[in-house]
């Protein structure tokens, strides 16, 4: 084995790093001869030093070859073989993954507000005064000035702000609401001459579990515009959100969503909003990987409702219910009147000329009170067990078996009487004012 000095080493290392530099610069010339304008000198010197550094010269090759003739006119302006090695270098400096993330953030980031809210409190001497509440997150989704976002964010709200990637913040007017499914549109007047990005709808009906998601929002109102990754967990989860409410067909993700999130975006890698990030199960109150989103169909199902009436369009039965238990059934069977079911709604009253009456379904006719409270009931009457084939257990589940229907609409309604199923269609009328339930 031959030994060689050091003095011989360096020598050899400095001709060999001269020849690579030549040849850099002779392969730059030659990709670039039949390009319409000229290489910057910057550009050309990154270029040379990226050569002999590797991948890290490509990336500032791409970057800097968009500098030809008078300014940075971008790929589009170079010839084929240019354009090619450009889009090279950006593909080789990222994954692809990386890239989608990149690509999705960058274009929709600035349709994402930090939304904030006032709402009325009582000062030392009981004195109504405005006072700062939570923080929460939209999507800007026209042009007009419409953002998408959670009715528990503006719930309340005596003002509500919009703040903008740019810096600047506006007041904004809450134009409908629906708590049944936790959404409300805010509306602005967008600034005379400036284009708004605006989010797309996708389909959440295809989604798939293992599929790739990304959250843009604000977590805990000050960090603005974080964008987090997962995947689908878990489809058609249905979440109870109070005692009366369950919001139908949940996306379950593993991406972070933290406090301030809620109202945000839940997109898919082509950067269309699939969700809209509503609530975490967590016992620390911070993101464990288990997040909940409304799906982006049920907001397109409602979002023109709440544009030009401020609330949702929903069929409703006129009458009066009471949730069915057990130890409710049991004293009514020792009032001697047969149920034939332990659970349900059972149909105290009916409205006298409603649509429940008008296909004669029974309201109960024996007055008693019942509960805490004592409220008056009336025994007797049918138990709705089943409306368009969902079973119906309690008012919730009542609630979520007519929220997509509209009035106007015809749907199929099982009821026990005196122990026997019996089926009815009924075309329902708008729930304008709500029956009461006890």
């Amino acid at each position: 084995m031959k030994l060689y000095s050091r003095g011989q080493v360096i020598l050899v290392s400095l001709i060999s790093s001269l020849c690579v530099l030549a040849l850099g610069s002779f392969a730059l010339l030659a990709a670039y001869s039949l390009g319409r304008g000229s290489l910057s000198p910057r550009a050309a010197s990154k270029t040379v030093q990226g050569k002999a550094a590797g991948q890290e010269g490509l990336a500032l090759e791409a970057e800097d070859s968009l500098l030809i003739q008078n300014g940075e006119e971008g790929i589009s302006d170079l010839d084929d073989q240019a354009q090619s090695l450009a889009v090279q270098a950006l593909q080789e400096a990222y994954t692809q993954e990386e890239q989608q993330n990149i690509g999705v953030y960058e274009k929709y980031n600035q349709a994402v507000v930090n939304i904030t809210t006032e709402v009325m409190g009582l000062n030392w001497f009981a004195e109504p005064v405005p006072m700062q509440s939570g923080s929460g997150s939209g999507s800007i989704i026209d042009a007009k000035g419409y953002v998408l976002t959670n009715h528990h964010v503006i719930k309340g709200a005596y003002k509500v702000y919009l703040s903008f990637a740019d810096g600047s913040r506006v007041e904004g007017k809450v134009r409908g609401s629906d708590s049944e499914n936790d959404l409300a549109i805010v509306s602005f007047d967008p600034p005379a001459g400036k284009r708004l990005v605006t989010i797309p709808y996708g389909d959440s009906s295809v989604l798939k579990v293992g599929q790739k998601v990304l959250a843009i929002g604000n977590p805990f109102g000050y960090f603005d515009r974080t964008l987090t990754t997962g995947i689908v967990s878990a489809l058609g989860r249905p979440i109870q959100e109070s005692a009366n409410v369950i919001i139908q067909n949940m996306i379950q993700t593993d991406a972070a969503i933290n406090p301030g999130n809620s109202g945000g975006p839940l997109l898919n890698t082509k950067g269309e909003m699939i969700g809209i990030n509503t609530m975490i199960y967590s016992e620390s109150g911070g993101s464990v990987g288990i997040g909940f989103a409304v799906p982006v169909n049920t907001a397109k199902r409602v979002v023109s409702d709440l544009i030009k009436f401020g609330a949702v369009k929903r069929g409703w039965i006129d009458a009066t219910y009471v949730v069915l238990n057990p130890d409710l059934a049991d004293a009514i069977k020792k009032q001697g009147y047969s149920l034939g079911v332990s659970s349900g709604l059972l149909v105290s009253q009916v409205r006298k000329g409603g649509n429940a009456d008008l296909i004669g379904i029974r309201g109960g006719k024996e007055a008693v009170r019942y509960g805490r409270r004592g409220e008056v009931i009336y025994l007797g009457g049918d138990v709705i067990v089943d409306i368009g084939g969902k079973a119906i257990s309690d008012y919730a589940s009542f609630l979520s078996a007519i929220e997509d229907k509209k009035p106007g609409e015809s749907v199929r309604m099982d009821v026990m009487r005196a122990g026997k199923r019996i089926s009815f269609t009924v075309t329902l009328s708008d729930r304008s004012e709500r029956a009461t339930v006890e």
